[in-house]
Formats: structure tokens, sequence, C-alpha cells
């Protein structure tokens, strides 16, 4: 209940407590006929009634400003009600505004963040996968590998055990055979200086070497005890005494040509295993690659540049460029790579003999290196 209508009830029930001012008492019963007489009013009663008609009237007046005042009084509360309503109303419109757009933005960045999420899942996913596949082919690529290296040692230990230096695998060495019995396919055969079966440069090993009756052998110390030092950890770095020596002694003059810029390439492809030796067919080759250069002829020598007839060519890695040889010089080239093909066994553990036999073998090697330097030959070559 306002203010202004609490005190206007008050009001009023305090007038109707008040006696009523000049209020007409009922007349007495008259006798039957007779006229009323109404009494006159004395001066007093006359002065008494104005009195209290006007008290009556000042209470009507005051009465009358009360209930204006408590009129506008409730008129100017209801006023001020209305305008904090109002103010109110418009706070909580602006809070509720600010709240939506707070709601929208949260759902705008809910949605790019997982948009974001499952892009990038999807990206994880196909990377995952991507990798898995590149793994699953390395590892066939590996399982390939070595199943073909392992077919490759067990060829090579088949065809070592069946060659010795008294009774060489002819298909081994297939240097050894005559021209007129040597195999060609496709118009011609390769022998390569790798470590794999039907290379032309493996050297025969396995069985010991059995000495010949007519031929005395005396170990050196100093090359004895170099070898067992390089044995203890078989490398191809120049930097063991070892293998400085024989450079210096063999492996340097027997390939020293007098093309020495050709000389150094084919001891680079010798020492990386990358020298191929062709024979030359003496029927009409068949059409090779535009981009080969053949060096030399069947009758000039690439590396000493003389007038010889030139059986077989090489070639360096996988240039393309092909290099006409003489036998003499394929004689030094094959004695360089038999030596380092069997030192490559040593190397990858292949050749299990004793210590003195290694040995033994590599001095033959050497004094074949340094034959062929001297210029002997077989009459195959």
């Amino acid at each position: 209940m306002w203010r202004g209508q609490a005190q206007f009830e008050e009001t009023r029930q305090h007038l109707q407590k008040q006696p009523v001012v000049g209020q007409w008492k009922p007349l007495a019963p008259s006798n039957r006929g007779q006229e009323l007489q109404q009494p006159e009013p004395s001066a007093k009663d006359s002065a008494g009634g104005d009195e209290n008609q006007s008290v009556a009237q000042l209470n009507v007046s005051r009465l009358r400003s009360s209930s204006v005042e408590i009129r506008e009084k409730g008129s100017e509360f209801l006023k001020e009600e209305l305008h904090r309503a109002q103010k109110e109303l418009k706070l909580k419109d602006e809070e509720c505004e600010r709240l939506s757009k707070v709601r929208e933005q949260l759902e705008q960045e809910l949605e790019e963040l997982t948009a974001s999420l499952f892009e990038e899942a999807h990206k994880m996913v196909r990377e995952a996968n991507t990798k898995q596949a590149a793994s699953e082919k390395q590892l066939r690529e590996a399982r390939g590998k070595i199943d073909m290296l392992q077919a490759e040692v067990t060829a090579l230990k088949t065809l070592v055990i069946t060659s010795t230096p008294s009774s060489p695998n002819r298909e081994l060495h297939p240097q050894l055979q005559s021209p007129s019995k040597a195999v060609f396919r496709k118009g011609h055969g390769r022998n390569k200086s790798t470590s794999s079966a039907g290379a032309a440069t493996a050297t025969s090993q396995g069985l010991p070497v059995e000495p010949v009756s007519s031929e005395f052998k005396e170990v050196d110390s100093i090359l004895f005890a170099e070898f067992q030092a390089w044995k203890e950890s078989p490398t191809l770095d120049k930097s063991s005494s070892f293998l400085e020596r024989i450079y210096q002694e063999d492996v340097g003059p027997c390939l020293d040509f007098t093309k020495h810029e050709l000389s150094e390439l084919i001891q680079a492809a010798v020492e990386q295993n990358t020298l191929t030796i062709e024979p030359v067919a003496t029927q009409a080759l068949p059409v090779v690659k535009v981009s080969a250069i053949e060096c030399g002829g069947p009758k000039k020598c690439a590396l000493s540049g003389l007038s010889r007839a030139c059986r077989h060519r090489i070639k360096l890695g996988d240039s393309g460029n092909y290099y006409y040889i003489s036998p003499s010089c394929r004689a030094r080239i094959t004695a360089v790579c038999n030596f380092f093909t069997y030192i490559r066994y040593i190397q990858q553990g292949l050749v299990r003999q004793d210590v003195e036999l290694m040995y033994w073998e590599i001095m033959r090697l050497r004094k074949e290196m340094s034959i062929a330097k001297l210029g002997f030959f077989p009459s195959e070559m």
C-alpha cells in the first residue's frame, strides 16, 4: 500500500471518530392535533453553531488538501517507481543483448575450433597412412635386399669352396677361359669387379694353398706383422701401414698407364667396386645407346695409346663411356681387382682360414700384380 493512500485512510478514520457539529436531533412526539412548536434559538446556541460549522468546513478543507497532497505524492511515487523499473528493464535488456553476443561469439569459436580439430585429425590420419605406406614399402625393399644378399652370400660360399689356386673354378674366373669358349649374352658378356657370383675379378680362396714342390717360401716378419694388425680391424682405408705399402709397391705401379687421368679414374672405380670389364664379340654387336662413347678401338688401346688388338673394353660405373684395352692392360687391371676382391672377402668375414694361409694368398695376389705390371700375361688374355 502506498504511503499517500495510508495517510488518506488514517485521516478518514480520524474524522469518523469526531462528533458531527450541528446535527439535528429527532423531535419528540407531540400530542394529536397540537402544532409543532419550534423553539427559538438563543444567541448562545447560534454562536456555538456557527463555530462548529466553521470547524467542520476547516476540517473538510484540510481533508481535501490532504487528499490532493496524497494524490500528488502518490503520483510522484508511481512515476519514480515507473522510471526506476524502466531503467532496470533497460539495463537488463542491455545485459541480455551483451550475453547474446557473447553466446554467439562462443558458438562461432566453438564451431571454428571443432572444424580445426577435425581438419587436424584428418591431416594426422593422412600423414600416418602415408608414413605407414612408406614404412611398409621400405620394409619390403629391405626384406628383398636381405634375401638377395643371403642368396649372394650362399652362392659366393659355394663358388669359393669349389675354387682353389691349384684348381680354379673357371665359372668364377672367366678370364681363364679361351676366347673361343667364352659365352656371350646379347652380344657380349659382363665381368664386373664385384663381390657377387659371376664376377670376373673374384679371387680364389677357401681351401689351403698347396705348396709347389719346386718353390720355397718364408714369411717376412714385418709384412706378416702389418697384415696381422690390419686383420684385427680390416678396412679399405689407405692409412693402415699394410695397405699403404701395397698401394706404393703394387697397386700404384700396376695401374700407372700412359693416360694418367684415365688411370686415376680406373683406380677410383676399382676401389669403389664399380669397374666393368666386357669382352668384345667378334660378330656384330647390337645397337648401343647413342650416349655411349667408345674410346680407343679394337686396334688401339685407350690406356697405353699403342696399336694393339683389344679384345676387351671397360666401363667406369654408370657413365656409359667404354674404353678398349689391350691384353696387357687387362691383365694388370684384373690382378688389382682380384686383390681388392679378396681383401673385401676378408673384411666381410667370408674367408674362414688360418691367418698364415690368408697372408700367403695375399702374397700370391701381390705376385700376380708384380708380374702383370712387368708385362707378363697369360696367352688367353
